[in-house]
């Protein structure tokens, strides 16, 4: 019987033989460069075969000048990530002349180009590689894909998210191989280093590369790890690099004169490494070297004796640099960007190529030998310090990056051939992964095999033996675990490991036959190196017929003996992927085959992986090799099922024999098995047998028919098969030499453990059945008498067939291995839930690891959500479950339960239930997992997800969400991950592109604002369109004068002109409104310029529409006066760019316009860049380019621009940029730069932006003297110092923003001190600091004297104070800023700095603040309150000793101030107080206007103030819309002409940007630095023309977008992706004005300030809730506001969108049902529309809701269908469906007596159990209604209709049970209900009854002791009749 294990000569079967040719190869044809590479036609790969190591490598290449062929080659490898999800894919490399084409292509997509590459010279090598970049501090590491592409003089680097590199090498080449860490590169023809003379150092050979920015560094070595720490350059010219492996890192090296592999570990340098080699880089070994030193090295130590801090990065940064001239640039530089001058260095050093004189860059490799013995002693030959200083100059070693540690080197033996380098190397690994590193020697024909392993700690590798196998050629075939080898006599061999699988035949090639008739050819080379005898025996492999195919004799080769076959045969392998190899033939052609899976079914595979798990190695690797040729056996089993094969194959290995076993002769007959397990069955005759019908009688389809509601429906009478011959089953034994023999307890074991994980898998439900005919068959013949009971009970009807026990001899059970872990009482997991769910005590389950992975997840969500023990998932799993662990100990399992600690979810304080969810989503767990779990076990984890279902919180991961089946925040959640990954372009809400009539016309600059959440914003007018037309400057303005007849000709077109040139002034201001409106409302497209709208100066007259133009000359116009409005406009043009939008440097100098007209727009364009934050993407190259320029404009955007987008860092690069504007900034002896001085005034300001809130001493000093410069001798700051003096007070403000009086280290400084001077006069102290030189001389112009001209000096002082001072309530300072309240001291100060005063006094006093006009009024000193004008009266009361002007203006100006105080405290709040306060105010200024008081106050202050107080009001209201203050700036609007200049206009067209900031999107922030970027922005003092910046720089005006911020919250309806209404409720934090209180708002809405709030929720009853808690932190809302501020919200079933239905009445039909009225039964299906989208419910509703004529007697179903959809639909869980079906259907099947397996009772079990379990009755007790996921009416009617139909049976046939329990035959035909009553009553087995004495029980107190078995008490009450 034994042969039958032995290893006969099989052969294995491949698939799929197909012709292969390259893709590339075709794509290279039409590639557009292909024309003029004239690409001949491309040789066969396998011509170009050549035999040295590195060509074999990377594919056929061979030196061939270009103009004869072109050299192809190629490599695959399998797909990583991309695209494809789930799908395994191919990628190919594919080189060819001066191109490189990378195509993926998969079993189901074509294969297709996904990047191509052209470079200039032709492609040496091309290999894919990735770089691992380091991203922060903690070591994480992102990984860089990129195809690496190597040319002669350098190489480039592709990755795949498009950025290119390209690095120059600085050495010929001859290799490049990717690594884990990155690059290598093996230098070429290292034999000419030798011949230098004087003799030198041998150069490095190897060098690494690790990022494509990265200097190629020499790699190093260690000398091994128990000598001293001995590190050098790898520079041994005899190295080869045969192979390196990412995974694990190693490399392997051939050494070309000792002729021996080496394997060596490849690692990153550690520090103290780098510092050695840095010191002493000479080569330790040679004697020679320890004699003489290199200059170099001595040169080295030298400086490292110098230096005391002997660091590898101060060596790195300061070698050489002896007198410290040129010290190099440090590594911090380095971070940025490569040193430059060392690439050049290194490039020019090695390659002639570039016809540059070889200059000695190579001296940076230390190799300078100069014969100076004395190169220790003090004195320096003059030789060698002229060296020095040339060395010092040039040569700076390079730190090494990565280093290689020896791990093996192969023996060397004595008759080792010259060249035996290795063609090819892989790491391959076995069916029991064990890994093998294995190397094909070609010129000997051998493949060598290292085993390795890796050490305990993982941390190092162990090369073991070594096995030499004869081959030509091998490839590893990974996918499963083994390789096929092509032996030398052309057969191809499959191997695992190092064990013999088997021969491949691949169908449709001829195998390589003998043909044995003629007599051999000799081989005409004699081979002496194989010296065995050759057998000249021919086995004979029987070949079953090929099916299609002539039959053809195959005999195998004589083993040794080497033939080449004539015809086509196999010459090579190359190119393996998964499990596919390309073939190469003798005659060039390649043909691609697939080697088959070891498994295709998934029950085959489970069984495998638990048999592989639990045997020794050697064993399991036999059983699978075994399995392997019978399932692949040519003409295998495609004829019947693989699992029969499988049971068969384990059974003789087992010891049975199959065919003498019924059930199992069965198997055999379904089809021919492969001959090598059965003979083949000859036929007798087409026509059929009485066999056939025994067969179709035992099948198990016939015992399924019997039991099958059909067979009773048509009163069929059960067929019986007869009885099987007797004489077969007599004396049926197991044959104990088998191989697994002993094994069959461990195997049964693990079997038994696989099938109840497939009990978890509905999909599995077949497999359960198959497998468990196999387990009964092995239990019965162990005699293991519960788990016979135990598959029993599971399927009773099997019983009734397979009857067949075989004997085992009892002596043999002794040799038997009795595993540890065997338990007696089977272990099943149905049962182990129902304890959990009883609350009893559990012991821990019995699992495999990988491979019962559900039973481990079902088992622990039981543990952690109906026992409650937090830590089940983290560190108490071993409290319930065990692994099952024999012959394999894996690391593996430490691994797994380190991840699972890892995974500990970090929830505080949250409830089970999320912490159920969170670990389930963390291991992967999905919704489709779920679906496929059984109901009964599923359903409290289905509970766990309603539960966080209802309540979820805002932060959960995407997965997380998926898994509760909350679409919103699903959706919401993969924003923020696409966020994180990289900035996206954020709008995910489409606004409408214009109508194509609309586009035709002049593009108004405002067509891409979002129509769709403005329309719902203000819904019910035209607001929106209005303010367009307002803001609007593209069109002609009407120019509408009437021609009165006293004017000539001429005279009317001038008044026309010149009532253009009025209504000029207003058009040149409206840009700046409208970059407010239109702020971050547009994403740019890359490929297209910046569109930017016109600035129409033009005019058109009526009645005839002719234009009027400024440029006829008919009036004087002032030059360059559109010059800042088209400024302004291109900042309005540049703000619509989102924050968010992609852009580069490329784009934003690829908007630079051609003609110079349109400069300056580009220069606002530049200033809007840097305002949201793009201009830090513009190369510093261009920065310096456009600032060379010397347009004043460009600077002044620019400097703006770029200190915005670096606002507060102290970035050092700006400050030089900015220094060199500022002439205080640069030493006193610098040249004096002519620098324009609104380009100063800008620096200025650049220098507070970058500093603001830093307290920088050494800039608040020079910004303080710069307050008061004065004007210089030669012209200098003479004009327009006010602006300076007012920029320089900003940005002392903004630099030393809050900090009040804790300036820390500026107290000698006496800053508020010297404010107050500058503010209100007094003797120049001496001027302190750095220029004093400079103003020695006075100026000839204007004459000042020693004092401060408060002119100049007052505002920028005042409004300093107010910064540093900033809400610091600091009342010693603010009296200094009260407004005097005596005539005398009104008379010395100008009104408009009494606005100044009062605003800094009021925003030093923030908290004092009070939104009304009492407060307002308490502002105004009493003299002016007793004798002003009111704003009111009519008539002026004059007066003798008062001047009542003066009086009056400081009155207006005070209250203005105090007005804009309220606005920046209350700036976007929309406060109703402090809006009615300030209206009241604006409508009282305008009413003031036309009275003839007016003239008193002076009709520009009036303007001024009413300007001021606009803006305050749109302040308040910013963002909102409000519809009064629009009426206001409408009316405003339209005045033009008198008083109102270019200033006025600017200011009231702010007033209408800010109250609709970006679209309504954005609001205004009350932070310090949003106040700080206020004041500069609306400096209440308004430029008198366009071309004016004499008091403020009007740049400066568009420093607004720094204090807007996002809060606009948009609910958008996850469903349809469209904005919608939704009902917040947000609550405030308690605050000293008022306590916690929560607010309704209907969204979208802008929110109150983000630190003011404690919470938002989404509030029912129409959506889903949803709560965002802000103590968590605000960056999850700011994170949706800042992304548009899209909030995704789903609807509830039945409910209506507010926009449909605002009043709620529509809802009516849903409440109907929701209150379980009787009304459900005449409830119509068609109406489930109105409550769910969802498509299987509809048709369910359809399929099974409707009645129909032939339905009538099944209107109870029908109704009882109808109440469970609605349940399903209205409670919102329409996941629970399938579950109340599946009840239902079983208690249905139960009723009719139809349950042929108890499986689903199990089930109903488990929901009845959770239904009474001790969480649900805790949560009951805390929220009455808050119970079951179920309808509490369901499970007691179904529990009912169980019982009923059990007790039933009992009362009919109780005789039935006793006999069961007394162990007395019984009737087959009950066995089902049996079964059925004993499961669902939890009655244990026959054994244990037994054991607690049941003969002695005569009352029931007796019985009652069985409750300690776990019987519950009703089970005992009906037991008792029948027992006692």
């Amino acid at each position: 019987m034994s042969n039958v294990y032995e290893e006969r000569a099989t052969m294995i079967a491949a698939g799929e033989l197909q012709e292969f040719v390259p893709f590339g190869r075709d794509h290279c044809k039409n590639h557009p460069n292909a024309v003029n590479l004239q690409l001949r036609q491309l040789q066969p790969a396998s011509e170009l075969w050549s035999s040295d190591g590195a060509a074999g490598l990377v594919g056929s290449l061979r030196e061939v000048t270009l103009h004869e062929k072109q050299r192809e080659s190629w490599q695959l490898r399998k797909g990583t990530g991309g695209g494809i999800e789930e799908v395994e894919f191919e990628e190919e490399l594919y080189v060819a002349g001066n191109m490189v084409i990378w195509t993926r292509g998969s079993k189901n997509q074509a294969s297709y180009v996904y990047k191509a590459f052209t470079v200039d010279s032709p492609v040496l090598q091309a290999v894919w590689c990735n770089f691992s970049v380091p991203q922060n501090k903690e070591m994480e590491t992102e990984i860089i894909e990129t195809v690496c592409i190597v040319q002669n003089t350098c190489v480039n680097i592709h990755s795949v998210n498009g950025k290119d590199f390209i690095s120059p090498l600085p050495f010929q080449v001859a290799s490049v191989w990717p690594s884990k860490f990155g690059l290598l590169f093996e230098r070429s023809n290292p034999g000419t280093d030798v011949t230098q003379s004087p003799p030198r150092e041998p150069l490095p050979t190897v060098f690494s590369m690790l990022h494509p920015l990265d200097e190629i560094a020499p790699v190093c070595k260690s000398a091994g790890l128990f000598e001293a720490l001995r590190v050098q350059y790898v520079s041994d010219s005899t190295l080869k690099i045969v192979f390196i492996s990412c995974e694990p890192s190693i490399v392997m090296t051939y050494d070309t004169v000792q002729n021996v592999h080496t394997i060596w570990a490849l690692r990153e340098v550690k520090p103290e490494e780098q510092a050695v080699v840095l010191k002493y880089p000479d080569q330790i070994g040679t004697p020679q070297n320890m004699a003489v030193n290199s200059s170099l090295t001595a040169h080295l130590r030298n400086v490292s004796k110098d230096s005391p801090a002997a660091s590898p990065f101060q060596n790195y940064s300061s070698l050489h640099s002896q007198g410290r001239t040129t010290s190099s640039p440090g590594l911090h530089s380095r971070s940025h960007s490569p040193a430059i001058s060392n690439m050049a260095a290194l490039s020019r050093s090695h390659s002639p190529a570039i016809g540059v004189p070889s200059f000695s860059g190579v001296q940076r490799f230390n190799m300078s030998y100069t014969p100076s013995p004395k190169r220790y002693s003090t004195s320096h030959s003059p030789n060698s310090t002229f060296n020095d200083s040339l060395l010092a100059n040039e040569a700076e070693p390079i730190a090494p990056r990565l280093c290689i540690d020896h791990l093996w080197t192969e023996t060397v033996s004595n008759h080792r051939e010259r060249n035996c380098q290795a063609t090819k190397a892989f790491i391959t690994s076995d069916l029991c992964e064990q890994k093998f590193l294995c190397f094909l020697v070609e010129s000997q024909h051998q493949l060598r095999c290292v085993k390795f392993l890796e050490s305990n700690d993982l941390s190092q590798l162990i090369f073991l033996s070594v096995t030499t196998i004869s081959a030509r050629d091998a490839a590893p075939i990974e996918g499963i675990d083994a390789m096929l080898v092509l032996e030398v006599n052309g057969s191809l061999v499959l191997y695992t490991g190092v064990a013999r699988v088997g021969k491949v035949f691949i169908p449709g090639l001829p195998a390589p036959s003998l043909n044995r008739s003629t007599p051999m050819p000799r081989p005409s080379t004699p081979l002496d190196s194989i010296s065995t005898p050759a057998r000249p025996v021919v086995m004979l492999s029987p070949v079953p017929e090929l099916r299609g195919s002539t039959k053809f004799n195959e005999s195998s080769l004589i083993e040794d003996c080497t033939v080449q076959p004539f015809g086509t045969y196999v010459h090579a392998m190359r190119d393996p992927v998964h499990n596919r190899v390309t073939l190469e033939m003798n005659n060039g052609s390649l043909l691609r085959i697939s080697i088959p899976e070891i498994a295709n079914s998934e029950l085959v595979r489970k069984c495998l992986l638990a048999i592989k798990y639990i045997l020794p190695k050697e064993i399991a690797v036999k059983v699978l090799i075994k399995w392997y040729n019978i399932h692949n056996a040519p003409g295998g089993p495609s004829c019947h099922s693989e699992w029969n094969v499988f049971v068969t194959c384990l059974m003789t290995l087992m010891g049975y024999s199959t065919d003498r076993l019924g059930w199992t002769r069965n198997l055999d007959l379904e089809g021919s098995l492969s001959p090598v397990i059965a003979p083949k069955k000859a036929r007798p005759s087409e026509m059929g047998s009485d066999d056939d019908w025994e067969y179709l009688l035992g099948s198990e389809y016939n015992r399924q028919v019997d039991s099958h509601l059909l067979a009773s429906a048509l009163n069929l009478d059960s067929v019986e098969p007869l009885p099987p011959n007797e004489e077969l089953s007599s004396q049926l034994s197991l044959d104990h030499s088998a191989p697994l023999f002993c094994h069959i307890p461990a195997v049964f074991y693990v079997l038994h453990l696989v099938y109840e994980e497939l009990k978890l898998d509905n999909l599995m439900r077949d497999g359960t059945r198959s497998l468990v005919i196999l387990l009964l068959q092995m239990a019965r013949d162990l005699q293991f008498e519960e788990y016979i009971d135990f598959y029993w009970r599971d399927y009773p009807s099997i019983f009734k067939t397979s009857k067949q026990s075989c004997i085992i001899d009892q002596a043999q059970i002794g040799h038997m291995n009795q595993p540890s872990f065997f338990t007696v009482e089977p272990p099943c997991v149905f049962q182990w839930l129902s304890c959990c769910l009883k609350g009893g005590g559990v012991l821990p389950f019995p699992y495999l690891p990988g491979i019962c992975e559900r039973t481990k997840l079902v088992v622990l969500s039981f543990a952690l959500y109906i026992l409650g023990d937090d830590n089940a998932v983290s560190s108490d799993v071993s409290k319930y479950l065990v692994k099952i662990s024999a012959g394999q100990k894996k690391q593996v399992n430490e691994q797994d339960s380190k991840r699972m600690s890892m995974i500990k979810p970090c929830v505080l304080n949250s409830s089970i239930a999320e912490k159920l969810v969170i670990w389930l989503t963390n291991t992967g767990f999905t919704l489709k997992d779920l679906e496929s779990v059984p109901f009964g076990a599923a359903l409290p984890i289905r509970d766990a997800i309603y539960q966080c279902r209802k309540q979820p919180s805002s932060d959960w991961s995407e997965a997380v969400c998926l898994l509760i089946g909350r679409q919103d925040l699903t959706k919401q959640a993969h924003e923020v991950t696409l966020a994180k990954g990289k900035a996206t372009i954020g709008q995910m809400i489409t606004s409408d592109m214009p109508p194509a009539n609309e586009a035709e016309e002049e593009d108004d600059g405002m067509n891409d604002m979002n129509q769709e959440v403005m329309s719902l914003i203000w819904s019910k007018d035209l607001r929106v369109q209005e303010v367009r037309r307002l803001l609007q400057s593209a069109l002609s303005v009407r120019v509408n004068v009437v021609h009165l007849p006293e004017f000539n000709d001429h005279e009317y077109i001038e008044e026309k002109e010149n009532k253009l040139l009025q209504l000029c002034q207003r058009t040149m201001s409206l840009p700046v409104g409208r970059g407010m409106f239109t702020l971050f409302s547009y994403h740019p497209v890359p490929t297209e310029p910046l569109p930017v709208p016109k600035l129409n100066l033009t005019g058109r007259a009526p009645p005839r529409n002719t234009t009027v133009d400024l440029n006829s000359g008919n009036i004087d116009v002032p030059p360059n006066m559109a010059s800042w409005s088209s400024f302004h406009n291109g900042v309005a043009a540049g703000l619509k760019i989102a924050p968010a939008s992609q852009i580069d440097s490329a784009w934003i100098a690829y908007n630079k316009p051609k003609n110079a007209e349109l400069a300056n727009e580009y220069a606002g364009f530049l200033m809007a860049l840097g305002l949201n934050g793009h201009l830090t993407k513009l190369a510093t190259l261009n920065i310096h380019d456009y600032l060379t320029k010397g347009h004043e404009m460009t600077s002044i955007g620019l400097l703006l621009g770029v200190s915005a987008a670096k606002l507060g860092t102290m970035d050092m690069s700006i400050t030089r940029l900015l220094s060199i504007h500022i002439p205080a900034l640069l030493p006193p002896t610098s040249t004096e730069l002519d620098v324009p001085h609104n380009v100063q005034v800008a620096a200025v300001v650049g220098i507070g932006l970058v500093y603001q809130g830093t307290s920088h001493r050494h800039n608040a000093e020079v910004l303080l003297a710069e307050i008061g410069r004065p004007p210089g001798p030669e012209m200098e700051y003479c004009t327009d110092r006010e602006s300076y003096s007012l920029a320089a007070g900003l940005a002392l403000g903004m630099v030393c923003l809050g900090h009040g009086s804790n300036l820390i280290g500026m107290s000698d400084l006496n800053v508020p001190e010297q404010l107050y001077q500058y503010m209100v006069g007094g003797h120049r102290r001496s001027q302190a600091g750095i220029n004093r030189e400079k103003h020695k001389s006075p100026s000839y112009q204007i004459k000042e004297g020693d004092t401060i001209n408060v002119d100049v000096t007052c505002p920028g002082a005042t409004l300093a104070l107010a910064m540093i001072y900033l809400k610091t309530n600091n009342r010693s300072i603010a009296d200094w800023l009260r407004a005097p309240d005596t005539m005398f001291l009104l008379d010395f100060i100008k009104p408009e700095f009494l606005l100044l005063r009062t605003l800094a006094r009021c925003l030093i006093m923030w908290e004092e603040i009070l939104p009304n006009a009492q407060w307002i009024n308490s502002n105004v000193p009493q003299i002016i309150r007793e004798n002003s004008v009111s704003l009111q009266s009519q008539e002026v009361s004059a007066s003798e000793d008062l001047n009542m002007e003066t009086l009056a203006q400081a009155h207006i100006y005070i209250i203005a101030g105090a007005c804009m105080a309220v606005g920046f405290r209350f700036a976007g709040t929309a406060n109703s107080d402090a809006f009615n306060c300030l209206y009241k105010f604006a409508r009282n200024f305008m009413q003031c206007l036309p009275a003839s008081t007016a003239v008193i106050m002076g009709h520009y202050n009036l303007e001024t103030c009413l300007s001021i107080v606009l803006l305050s009001l749109s302040m308040v209201m910013a963002g909102s819309g409000n519809l009064k203050v629009l009426q206001l700036c409408r009316f405003m609007h339209k005045k033009t002409g008198g008083e109102l200049n270019y200033g006025f206009h600017m200011a009231h067209h702010m007033a209408l940007g800010l109250l609709f900031l970006g679209g309504g999107r954005y609001t205004l922030s009350t932070s310090n630095s949003a106040i700080a970027a206020l004041l500069c922005a609306l400096y209440p003092h308004f430029p008198s023309h366009s071309t004016d910046n004499r008091y403020h720089l009007q740049a400066l005006r568009h420093l607004y977008v720094l204090a807007a911020e996002p809060r606009l919250l948009v609910p958008v309806d996850v469903d349809t992706s469209t904005p919608c209404y939704a009902l917040l409720e947000v609550t405030y934090k308690g605050s000293q004005w008022y306590e916690e209180t929560t607010v309704e708002l209907m969204a979208p809405t802008l929110l109150p300030e983000l630190d003011l709030l404690k919470q938002i929720k989404v509030k029912g009853p129409r959506y889903w809730e949803l709560t965002i808690d802000l103590n968590k932190g605000t960056q999850h809302l700011q994170s949706i506001l800042s992304r548009d501020g899209i909030l995704y919200v789903k609807l509830r079933a039945g409910k209506v969108s507010y926009k449909e239905d605002p009043t709620g009445w529509q809802s009516l039909l849903a409440q109907t049902v929701n209150h379980r009225s009787p009304e459900v039964r005449g409830f119509k299906p068609e109406a489930i529309k109105t409550f769910t989208s969802d498509a299987a419910l509809v048709s369910f509703a359809e399929c099974f809701c409707k009645p129909a004529k032939n339905l009538a007697h099944k209107q109870d179903v029908l109704s009882l269908f109808t109440s469970i959809l609605y349940e399903c639909v209205t409670q919102e869980n329409p996941e629970i469906l399938p579950t109340y079906m599946a009840i239902d259907q079983a208690v249905r099947r139960l009723e009719r007596k139809e349950m042929s397996e108890t499986f689903e009772l199990w089930q109903i079990k488990l929901v009845l159990e959770f239904s009474s379990s001790k969480i649900l009755q805790e949560r009951l007790k805390q929220t009455p209604g808050e119970g079951l996921l179920m309808n509490s009416e369901f499970l007691p009617v179904m529990k009912c209709s169980s019982d009923n139909t059990l007790d039933q049976w009992l009362y009919a046939y109780g005789d039935v049970l006793k006999s069961y329990l007394t162990g007395q035959p019984y009737e087959e035909a009950h066995m089902n209900m049996l079964a059925c009553f004993l499961v669902y009553h939890s009655i244990p087995t026959r054994g244990k009854i037994v054991g607690v004495c049941m003969e002695g029980a005569t009352s029931f107190s007796d019985l009652l002791k069985f409750t300690r078995l776990g019987v519950p008490v009703r089970a005992l009450l009906r037991l008792a009749p029948i027992l006692l």
